[in-house]
């Protein structure tokens, strides 16, 4: 795996954590591609400026210049795009490792560009937040490649990946309907603990779920997965089309789903609330900007 050339699309969250581990564990920076970086002022170009751990590129063909390796971390409403846009320079052989949250369907989209270009797509799933376990979350990998690209993302620090599937679709599948759950009780606390913050019951609410789910402290969960959708609302609510995608391909009208994905987006239009870290606080924040 000494011989592997990097290549990362997306400078986001995920591309900046994966980022980080290949260069902690002495790997070359790999060769990046965002399409904000032309802004100066984007996010991902000061985090290029500020951490230095990537080479940033002037376009995507040119990141993808004799790599034997590119990673896919965009956010889920470009993640076709980015395949499509790579397929027209990606080197043959090379693998496409693409770590998306998005349908089944669009996964084999993306899939069927790379396959046609000649490069060897492997679709992953990652089941948990980048946050906690970085690198070494756990994935699941599916195609007919995972299965022999398994061992060399291993090696690069990809500890937490799974051979899941020789075919396209079964993980996103997996990780979608996970999805539905995860992001579906972020917006529900969210609407959930407004409306009780607005009328003076929070508290007896979340007592309740402490007895209903015993384990856990609701206050701290709450706040938590409520900051998830004030930071990340814009990217969840994307993923959450594709989710809505997923059931509505299953022959099952996605309503909740769908309504996720609006709360979501809502919720990122918030995010100056998170100056504050008690729960309550940070819900009256939201409510004095709720009509603004």
């Amino acid at each position: 795996m000494s011989g592997t050339v990097l290549a990362l699309i997306g400078y986001g969250e995920v591309g900046q954590t994966l980022a980080a581990d290949l260069r902690a564990a002495g790997r070359s920076a790999p060769a990046a591609w965002d399409k904000l970086f032309p802004d100066a002022a984007s996010l991902p170009s000061r985090a290029v400026a500020a951490r230095g751990d990537v080479h940033a590129t002037a376009g995507l063909a040119t990141a993808l210049q004799g790599a034997t390796l590119v990673i896919s971390a965009v956010t889920a409403g470009e993640c076709l795009a980015a395949a499509r846009e790579a397929a027209r320079s990606i080197p043959r052989g090379a693998y496409y490792f693409d770590l998306n949250s998005v349908a089944p369907s669009t996964k084999s989209e993306a899939a069927g560009a790379i396959e046609a270009a000649g490069g060897r797509y492997v679709e992953a799933a990652v089941m948990s937040p980048i946050g906690p376990k970085r690198i070494a979350s756990p994935m699941l990998l599916g195609g007919p490649h995972a299965a022999q690209f398994a061992p060399l993302a291993r090696e690069l620090g990809f500890a937490g990946v799974e051979v899941f599937a020789d075919g396209f679709g079964s993980a996103s599948a997996a990780k979608m309907c996970r999805s539905v759950m995860i992001k579906g009780m972020e917006a529900l606390l969210t609407e959930s603990l407004l409306a009780a913050r607005h009328y003076g019951v929070e508290a007896t609410v979340l007592a309740s779920l402490r007895d209903l789910f015993p384990g856990h402290d609701w206050p701290q969960l709450a706040r938590y997965m409520i900051s998830r959708s004030l930071l990340h609302g814009r990217r969840r609510a994307e993923e959450m089309r594709e989710v809505a995608r997923t059931v509505g391909d299953a022959g099952i009208d996605p309503w909740m789903s769908a309504a996720c994905a609006e709360r979501q987006d809502w919720a990122a239009g918030h995010r100056a609330a998170l100056e504050h870290e008690a729960l309550g606080p940070l819900l009256d924040a939201v409510l004095e900007r709720r009509d603004r």
